[in-house]
């Protein structure tokens, strides 16, 4: 297991930040690894996301020293997505069928997860979000066919999107972890616009299925002092709750989004019209 901590930062601090400071403190530039876990512990709300990828080796979620507990989950929850192929996860011994698209969720206090591919020609690539938890949810396998599906956007504004609700309310219960993917159809590149803030969340965003020669800037910052983060295939960056999170691409892509804080409301959300963004 690879892990890595990033500590948190202040939008007057950030202010400074070159290129290089930019991406070194926000970008997640390898999320995944042929048989190895990649893990980022941000100390923003202390969300874990990284991502899974076993080809001929099963591989066992740890404990690394920095969540100081026996097990990974002693005192957290977890989400994840396959973005893959066909995989497996067994948890506790329950072993749940992984196809590409399909979420799961498990509670605090799960000790034993393992993850397998079906055909290492097409691996299962399981992206990932852990957040601390309170009390203890059931484990729940999300089928996408089971999902909240939220249609939205148009494509006269270059958003046309659909946003798939996994970990959500509509869906299942958790203390305060959340998690959905949004496909933007042909045509589309912003992935929100107008863009936003929420103070009471921060969140994560995973950009995928984009071709080599494809990029997505990704906007974050104040919205009066605005940067952007070159994103390529397989990349996160993390979004601190005072920063805005918007996505410009080159082509249409797909992403996962993920937030933990003190409000589940997915709604709650401090609306910046483009006209005041600088």
């Amino acid at each position: 297991m690879k892990f890595n901590v990033r500590y948190a930062t202040s939008p007057e601090d950030s202010k400074s930040y070159d290129t290089e400071k930019l991406r070194k403190t926000y970008l997640i530039e390898s999320v995944f690894e042929q048989d190895d876990i990649c893990l980022t512990y941000s100390h923003f709300d202390r969300i874990i996301a990284g991502g899974i990828m076993p080809i001929h080796q099963t591989l066992s979620l740890g404990a690394p020293k920095e969540v100081a507990s026996e097990y990974f989950l002693q005192r957290r929850e977890l989400g994840l997505i396959n973005v893959g192929g066909q995989g497996k996860i067994t948890v506790d011994g329950h072993v749940y069928d992984m196809a590409h698209k399909d979420g799961l969720y498990l509670g605090r206090g799960v000790k034993d997860v393992q993850f397998e591919s079906l055909n290492p020609n097409d691996p299962a690539k399981f992206y990932m979000n852990s957040s601390p938890a309170h009390m203890t949810y059931p484990n729940k396998h999300i089928p996408f066919s089971i999902t909240n599906p939220r249609a939205i956007g148009a494509a006269e504004t270059m958003n046309k999107r659909v946003i798939y609700q996994y970990l959500h309310p509509a869906v299942l219960e958790t203390c305060q972890l959340q998690m959905g993917l949004t496909e933007l159809a042909v045509g589309s590149s912003w992935n929100t616009m107008p863009c936003h803030t929420h103070e009471r969340r921060m969140e994560v965003y995973f950009y995928f299925k984009l071709d080599s020669e494809h990029r997505v800037f990704h906007m974050m910052g104040r919205p009066d002092e605005t940067r952007h983060i070159v994103i390529s295939n397989e990349q996160a960056v993390i979004s601190p709750s005072w920063s805005i999170h918007a996505g410009v691409g080159t082509t249409n892509y797909t992403f996962i989004w993920g937030m933990c804080g003190e409000n589940q409301a997915y709604d709650d959300m401090d609306f910046v019209q483009t006209k005041d963004l600088k």
